[in-house]
């Protein structure tokens, strides 16, 4: 779910927009944390890959060990790319899975994939629901993805709002019931594309759907669990030292939460971009580049942003990494993953009161998760570094009973982002989340 806006004092946004706020709250103390009732929040993730595409139907779509492939086209479609000002044929195969049920009464969904789309590649994501009354939606664009876009042969890469029925609708990255709805069940489907003419061979490795019940707007904090005194060794980098690059890509700055993010975390596992991969990235010297190189990769020409939640994931892979977007349902569960070493980006959303040390409100704002004190507060990479342009001012410590309901607000969400072959943690009783 997306919105834009300027940086000003009464601002509130989503997907890496801040508003600024007054400073009065920035030398409060941190409180010790008293565990109450854990959230009812709840969330079920499903992953599909390797033989588990097999519960699904294939229609010109193989299996190997890369994962889902385009074997032969069964149709082709003609589109304007209206992005580009470029008309593409592209042959089109499909995977369709079995019928989902969400587990709970989910108000929204989220599909997130892993893919590899040379030049003349791309793949859609598309997703129907059904209601617990038994209704089902139409099909709903989730995305259109391209690593290679915008090369000529490749589509722009997109999100597709002002799409709905009477069961749901779309919201940037998310399918969202329509009030007094709930959804019982989910179908995903992936058309693999590939450019007439061209030899490109898209593969999905990884998809994932994870459904949601409702945000709230308060969470219970939760217990301190098995990450207290864990800090793990993520780079710190500021989105306010790019506040005016690349106009074209909302100026940086405010707009760049999300990628910065990401761009922390793809560094921490060494996956990020060489400096030979960022000589484009202007004014030289530049500090961070690789940021712009996250930006220029993940950016959302329909929503205009870089605030896509999957189209960061499905960048991180095509870096080499593996991962999905999901929904936690508490800072328990999400220690798990500290102790592990894998570090979080997580959505939150806060007034100028609500999460001291800040220094801003924002109705959606990105950070990385990596830690936790003594005490169990929160230990994080915040790229809007109290609004000022500075690395060092990135590491904060923010209260857990305020960061938790803050992250609450946004639904729990997490980017997952780890290497191949990375174990990680048990899940926790209860429906999985990973």
């Amino acid at each position: 779910m997306a919105a834009q806006s300027s940086l000003t004092p009464t601002s509130v946004t989503r997907r890496g927009l801040l508003g600024a706020a007054p400073l009065a709250l920035l030398g409060a103390p941190l409180l010790a944390v008293e565990a109450h009732a854990a959230t009812a929040r709840n969330a079920r993730l499903v992953r599909w890959s390797g033989t588990g595409y097999n519960a699904g139907t294939h229609s010109g779509t193989g299996l190997s060990s890369q994962g889902l492939y385009f074997s032969g086209a069964r149709r082709t479609t003609t589109c304007r790319d209206v992005y580009a000002g470029r008309t593409l044929t592209q042959g089109v195969a499909t995977w369709t899975s079995q019928v989902v049920g969400s587990g709970l009464a989910a108000k929204e969904l989220i599909a997130s994939w892993n893919a590899s789309t040379h030049p003349g590649s791309a793949v859609r994501v598309l997703l129907r629901a059904r209601s617990s009354a038994g209704a089902w939606s139409k099909w709903f664009v989730m995305g259109l993805w391209s690593s290679s876009s915008p090369k000529a042969t490749s589509p722009t890469r997109t999100s597709v709002n002002s799409q709905s029925d009477a069961i749901a609708r779309v919201s940037t990255d998310t399918l969202v019931a329509q009030s007094g709805i709930t959804l019982s069940h989910y179908q995903v489907r992936l058309e693999l594309l590939r450019t007439l003419g061209t030899t490109a061979m898209p593969i999905v490795s990884q998809l994932s759907v994870v459904a949601s019940t409702a945000k709230q707007s308060t969470t219970p904090v939760s217990p301190v669990g098995v990450a207290r005194g864990v800090n793990l060794g993520v780079p710190a980098y500021s989105q306010m030292l790019h506040v005016g690059h690349y106009p074209a890509w909302n100026g940086g700055g405010e707009a760049w939460c999300s990628p910065t993010s990401t761009a922390m975390v793809l560094d921490y596992w060494k996956a990020g971009a060489p400096a030979g991969e960022t000589a484009w990235v202007l004014p030289t010297p530049h500090t961070n580049p690789q940021v712009e190189q996250v930006v220029r990769g993940v950016w959302d020409a329909g929503f205009k942003g870089a605030g896509n939640w999957p189209f960061n994931v499905a960048y991180a892979s095509a870096r080499g990494l593996q991962g999905f977007v999901t929904r936690l349902r508490s800072l328990t569960e999400a220690e798990l993953f500290i102790k592990a070493g894998i570090p979080l980006v997580v959505s939150t959303s806060f007034t100028s009161s609500q999460l001291t040390g800040a220094g801003f409100g924002t109705n959606g704002h990105l950070m990385v998760l990596r830690g936790f004190d003594a005490s169990g507060n929160v230990r994080v990479n915040d790229p809007a570094s109290g609004l000022k342009a500075s690395n060092s001012l990135v590491p904060r410590t923010y209260n857990r009973a305020q960061f938790e309901s803050a992250w609450g607000r946004s639904g729990g969400t997490a980017y997952v982002m780890y290497p191949k072959g990375r174990a990680l943690p048990v899940r926790p009783a209860g429906l999985p989340t990973w």
